[in-house]
C-alpha cells in the first residue's frame, strides 16, 4: 500500500485514483504502461456529499464489481461493455477487472423514473428536471409519466455536478452521440427495472458511463474536440459500473410510500446517519465527515450485499 492509499500492483502502474476506483495501466514486455487497457479496482471506499470517508464498508468494491458484471449481461444486447476479462492479481481478485481503455464522455448521463433526491430538490425550485418538464403535484417518491433523461456536469473530484439540460450534452458531444447516450440510459434504467421489479426492487434512477470504441487522437489533439466532432462515427460502449447500489437508487417495493424517503439499499443509509443528530456533523460547515459507527458500516455492508443477492438470485462470496 502506498502512502495515497493505493495497492503496488506488480506489472501494473498506477494511473489515478477517484472516489471509489483505483485505475492501473498493464506494463508491456518493455516496461511501459499499455495505452489500450486498464485495470479498474473498486475500493471498499465510501464517498458521501462530495467527501471520501474515512471509514471503508468491507466487500463493498467487490460487491459493486460482481453487480455490474452480472449486469453487464443483462444488458448485452442493447450496448457493449468494455469489460476484456476478470483475470486479475490475486491482491484484488473479486473487486477489479481488465477494461477497454476509451475516449469517456464529458457528461454524467443520468434517467429517472421516479422523483427524488436532487431531482425533487430542482423540481421543487422550477417544475422542471434538467429542463424537462414535470406535471404538478409530484410528491417525494412518485413515479413519473415516463423515465426521463437528466444529465449534469462531470465534476472535479470534491466539486459538485450540476444540472444540465439536454441541449448542454448536445454542445459537448454533438446532437447525434447526445441523443444516442440518452436513449440507451433511459433504456438501460427501464431493463433495470423490468428484471428488479421481478425481485420485488423498484429501481428509482441511475447514472451510467459511456466511452467511445474506435476514436483515433491525432497528435496533439484535445479528446473532448474529438467526441464532439468524429464521437458520432464510433461505437459506444458501456464503462465503469452498472445498476450498483453507489450509481443507482434501490426501493423495496413492499415498502415504496410517495411523500415520504424511502428505505433503500443503496448509501442512503450513511447520508441518513451524517446527517442526524447521532453524528453531530454539519455538512455546511465544509468539514471533513466524522467516521462512521461500527453498526452503521455493518448495516450498510448488509444492504449491499442483500441488493446483489435479492437481484441476482445469487449468494454473495467476497
Amino acid at each position: 500500500m502506498t502512502t495515497d492509499g493505493h495497492l503496488e500492483l506488480p506489472g501494473y502502474a498506477h494511473v489515478y485514483s477517484g472516489k471509489v476506483r483505483d485505475l492501473y495501466a498493464p506494463l508491456g514486455a518493455d516496461g511501459a504502461a499499455r495505452q489500450d487497457q486498464l485495470l479498474l479496482v473498486a475500493s471498499d471506499r465510501m464517498s458521501a456529499y462530495d467527501f471520501v470517508l474515512d471509514t471503508p464498508i468491507p466487500d463493498k468494491g467487490a460487491v459493486l464489481t460482481q453487480m455490474s458484471l452480472w449486469w453487464f449481461e443483462q444488458m448485452a444486447d442493447l450496448v457493449p461493455h468494455h469489460v476484456v476479462s476478470t483475470e486479475v492479481p490475486a491482491a484484488v481478485a473479486g473487486r477489479a477487472v481488465l477494461v477497454e481503455r476509451l475516449a469517456m464522455l464529458p457528461v454524467e448521463c443520468v434517467a429517472r423514473a421516479y422523483l427524488t433526491g436532487g431531482g425533487l430538490n430542482e423540481y421543487r425550485s422550477t417544475g422542471a428536471v434538467s429542463g424537462v418538464e414535470l406535471p404538478a403535484g409530484l410528491v417525494d417518491g412518485s413515479p413519473l409519466p415516463e423515465p426521463i433523461f437528466t444529465p449534469s456536469t462531470k465534476a472535479p473530484m470534491g466539486e459538485h455536478d450540476e444540472p444540465i439540460p439536454f441541449a448542454g450534452v448536445v454542445d459537448e458531444v454533438g446532437q447525434a452521440l447526445a441523443e444516442r447516450a440518452r436513449d440507451l440510459t433511459v433504456r438501460i434504467l427501464q431493463r433495470g427495472n423490468e428484471i428488479a421489479t421481478e425481485r420485488g426492487i423498484i429501481l428509482a434512477d441511475t447514472k451510467v458511463e459511456f466511452g467511445l470504441r474506435g476514436l483515433t487522437l491525432g497528435e496533439g489533439e484535445d479528446e473532448r474536440a474529438a467526441i464532439r466532432d468524429r464521437g458520432a462515427d464510433c461505437e459506444i460502449v458501456l464503462a465503469d459500473e452498472v445498476l450498483t447500489p453507489d450509481s443507482s437508487r434501490f426501493w423495496p417495493a413492499e415498502s415504496w410510500e410517495p411523500g415520504r424517503q424511502q428505505p433503500s439499499y443503496d448509501k442512503q443509509y450513511v447520508r441518513d446517519w451524517l446527517t442526524s443528530s447521532a453524528s453531530g456533523w454539519d455538512k455546511s460547515a465544509g468539514e471533513a465527515p466524522p467516521s462512521l459507527p461500527e453498526d452503521v458500516v455493518a448495516q450498510t455492508r448488509a444492504k449491499y450485499v442483500e441488493a446483489y443477492e435479492r437481484l441476482t438470485g445469487q449468494t454473495f462470496r467476497a
